[in-house]
């Protein structure tokens, strides 16, 4: 019951489904899949719920000679589904009872003991079968052959398709490095054109939220350039200050392998407030740079001293950020392992970025000015 709350409501978080026109030849097709996959690292468990090996009987019903006698085979279907259960699923009446106003079901069935009930096969052929065309109940068997076979125990459907599911569960959290190893697998056993084999579970759902993070990614890096060109009035500041951005990647992509965490939503998420926090570090410096300039400084001197300047209050908030943020990525408290990938992203990276901004961007910022003269704004 966890596993199905926690999945969605399905067994498992990764799905694999198998659809060919044929049940027997999907089951087969899931069966080689299941033991490939069981082979790769990280599977847990693997669970085919569609066994084919369920005992049924199948009724082949002699149309000719039930059209003779006034029958179609729902007439037939319908006799037998009275017999063994009842015809609630066929005709339901209700009871009404006015003096208490409760609702009872009339139904019809077999009694399910004694000798009137249905024990075997035998009594099963002996069925009475009302005929139009007939005086008298004629039997089951006298219209209807019976074969036994092997069916499957369910038959799942998606989109109206008849599936064969795989639910496989990992061993750890990595949903990723597995989803891409079942899909080399399935790449691998190159299944026939007809068949379908598609990932449903968790997967889409992770797909899915990684695709509407990149969009919305891109978003928020487009609105944040056009912001800084609009209050540098410059389309060349933009981009020095962005250049803190690719330094905090360097510590996410750092600190989420040594800590054996995944990239996942909440990591994200912090990458994404990384981003804010580093602007802010190159700002800092570009702009109080530029205000050196102003009063005379040349830009050598103006970077140095904006960087000796402002990394006292880099350095305090980006330390009070991860002080803060260290409880969280220690995973202290109930949940607190909800939003450990998110604190430990945002302690990699901005470590990384203090790191790196104090040095890339101020060369970066030397190398792009370094000719521009010095123009002293006039005192008021």
């Amino acid at each position: 019951m966890v596993d199905a709350i926690l999945n969605s409501g399905m067994p498992a978080p990764i799905d694999v489904q198998v659809n060919t026109r044929d049940l027997t030849t999907t089951y087969n097709v899931a069966q080689d899949l299941a033991r490939r996959i069981r082979q790769l690292p990280g599977v847990g468990q693997i669970y085919i719920p569609q066994d084919m090996n369920y005992p049924a009987i199948r009724l082949n019903v002699d149309r000719v000679h039930a059209g003779q006698l006034g029958l179609s085979q729902k007439d037939i279907v319908d006799n037998v589904i009275t017999a063994l259960n009842s015809n609630t699923m066929i005709a339901p009446n209700y009871w009404v009872d006015y003096k208490t106003g409760n609702d009872y079901f009339l139904s019809v069935q077999y009694a399910e003991n004694g000798r009137a009930a249905i024990h075997n096969l035998v009594d099963l052929k002996q069925i009475p079968l009302r005929a139009p065309n007939l005086s008298e109940p004629t039997t089951l068997d006298s219209v209807v052959k019976l074969e036994n076979l092997q069916s499957p125990t369910e038959i799942d459907h998606y989109q109206i398709q008849r599936v064969v599911d795989i639910y496989v569960t990992p061993v750890g959290e990595d949903l990723g490095k597995l989803k891409t190893a079942i899909e080399q697998t399935i790449a691998n056993a190159k299944l026939a054109s007809n068949i379908r084999v598609n990932l449903r579970g968790m997967v889409e759902g992770m797909d899915a939220s990684f695709t509407s993070f990149a969009l919305g990614f891109g978003i928020s890096f487009i609105l944040l350039f056009l912001i800084l060109i609009a209050q540098f009035r410059s389309f060349i500041d933009p981009f020095l200050i962005m250049l803190a951005i690719p330094m905090g990647f360097v510590g996410v992509l750092i600190i989420l392998p040594l800590t054996h965490t995944t990239l996942n939503v909440m990591s994200l998420m912090g990458v994404l407030m990384l981003i804010g926090i580093a602007d802010s570090n190159s700002i800092l410096i570009v702009d109080f740079a530029h205000k050196l300039e102003e009063q005379g400084l040349s830009v050598i001197d103006a970077v140095v001293t904006a960087c000796r300047v402002r990394l006292r209050p880099i350095l305090m908030t980006s330390l009070a950020t991860i002080i803060g943020m260290t409880p969280m990525a220690m995973k202290l408290g109930e949940g607190g392992e909800q939003y450990t990938p998110m604190a430990r992203a945002i302690i990699g990276g901005l470590t990384s970025s203090v790191l790196l901004t104090v040095f890339i961007v101020p060369a970066a910022y030397l190398l792009v000015y370094r000719n521009r003269r010095t123009t002293v704004s006039p005192q008021v």
